[in-house]
């Protein structure tokens, strides 16, 4: 398999066969990594922030496998979720370890790496990683520790709240002033630095069932707030995404995985709003009205709107699996396989809290279905990083997200082919 280094300059193919007409520099450090690249110095110096999206996967199965959230559970399924959990938080703390320690070793590259037109757009993942885990503690540490994780939810909630606001300014100022970045190379991770807020939205939902209701209330005003502004600017990504398909083509094979991005939007939000209305306290707030009358209310807006938004990510959901099997055979791993998994944890829960309002068992049953395979998948990705790990082609020089990889343009490479024709004998425009 050929690969490249990340100061390289002309054609090259990158580790999934792409051709590349200028790849950008690494944010490796200067150490001589060509020089023993088999070192654990020289393959740390590639641990990206696109390793969070592991924990990302795990987190997400987490919250999957809770009773509360299936509809169809058994005897154990609570410790099975339980034990996910917990292999989250030891994957999520190995990670932040393992980048920590490349930041420390190679100086300069935490700064280039939240510049890096690639790379700064995974910080984010380390951010929505820590979204799963505060919703997973919720769910299976609440019921268990009593009312002192209680407030620490809520505080931890609220930390979090802020710094996700904080990041997603941030990380679409430099998307906005990068010149590196450009509309041709789009694909749907440019979405990711507005994760964190919109999934305060999943958290509030989690978190404030438990809390008191002057403490859930804001929680779910805030949360609705958040998920508003990450639905919104994900509606927007999407303009520039699908102008990108159309006039481009779908991205590289490399990069089709990560198509399944734009599925967790409208999942997410649907899943959110439903979970605030249901914790919205019955007693409490009765500015429109009788409080169980805007309970009601709430509840029949959010699943209309759920219902509403849910078709959108069944038909990113549609393109994107189309997309991946048409370059089946040309697929190697990357880490953004674990969007697999992810965004698809949303849609599946959206879809079981859909098939709850409507009491149908066959939504319901549609669910559970939906779990299994989740979780097959889950575990072939994983299986599939182990393998790439060992045979070199992540976690290695020119194969990671510190590189630049530009996209193919499929509609261009095929009007060349037919000599700059469109249909044969029509020129391009």
């Amino acid at each position: 398999m050929s690969t490249h280094s990340p100061t390289s300059h002309g054609p090259v193919k990158d580790p999934n066969g792409d051709l590349e007409a200028n790849p950008r520099p690494s944010t490796s450090s200067s150490f001589p990594t060509s020089m023993y690249p088999d070192s654990l110095h020289a393959r740390l110096s590639h641990f990206t922030w696109g390793w969070y999206t592991l924990s990302m996967a795990t987190g997400g199965l987490a919250l999957l496998l809770h009773p509360n959230t299936q509809p169809h559970d058994f005897s154990g399924l609570l410790t099975i979720g339980k034990v996910v959990f917990i292999i989250d938080l030891v994957l999520f703390t190995t990670i932040t370890a393992a980048i920590t320690c490349r930041f420390l070793s190679n100086p300069g590259t935490f700064q280039a790496s939240l510049t890096h037109p690639t790379e700064s757009l995974f910080a984010s993942t380390s951010l929505i990683s820590l979204a799963s885990i505060i919703a997973s503690i919720a769910h299976y540490g609440i019921p268990e520790c009593g009312p002192w994780l209680i407030t620490a939810v809520r505080v931890v909630f609220w930390i979090f709240y802020a710094v996700s606001w904080l990041s997603a300014i941030v990380q679409y100022v430099h998307l906005f002033t990068n010149p590196s970045l450009r509309i041709q190379d789009m694909t749907p991770a440019w979405d990711l630095p507005i994760f964190p807020v919109m999934l305060t939205g999943t958290v509030a939902s989690a978190a404030a069932p438990f809390q008191p209701a002057y403490q859930a209330v804001p929680m779910i005003v805030a949360g609705t707030l958040a998920q508003g502004l990450g639905f919104l600017v994900s509606i927007l990504m999407y303009a520039s995404y699908l102008r990108r398909m159309i006039q481009y083509g779908f991205p590289s094979p490399g990069s089709r995985p990560a198509m399944f991005i734009a599925v967790g939007p409208p999942s997410f939000t649907g899943l959110a709003l439903i979970g605030m209305a249901n914790a919205w306290p019955a007693d409490h707030y009765d500015f429109f009205g009788d409080a169980e009358m805007t309970r009601v209310a709430l509840r029949i807006i959010s699943f209309v709107t759920a219902v509403f938004i849910w078709s959108l990510g069944f038909w990113f959901f549609c393109i994107a699996v189309a997309s991946t099997l048409m370059v089946a055979r040309e697929l190697k791993f990357k880490l953004n396989w674990n969007a697999f998994v992810f965004p698809n944890v949303g849609f599946t829960i959206a879809t079981i809290e859909i098939g709850r309002v409507l009491r149908s068992e066959g939504v319901l049953w549609l669910g559970s279905v939906m779990t299994v395979l989740l979780v097959g998948l889950y575990l072939f990705v994983q299986v599939m990083c182990v393998r790439a790990v060992l045979n070199k082609t992540i976690l290695f020089e020119g194969c990671d997200e510190d590189v630049y990889h530009t996209e193919r343009k499929v509609k261009s490479e095929k009007r060349a082919a037919t000599g700059g024709t469109i249909g044969g004998n029509e020129k391009e425009e």
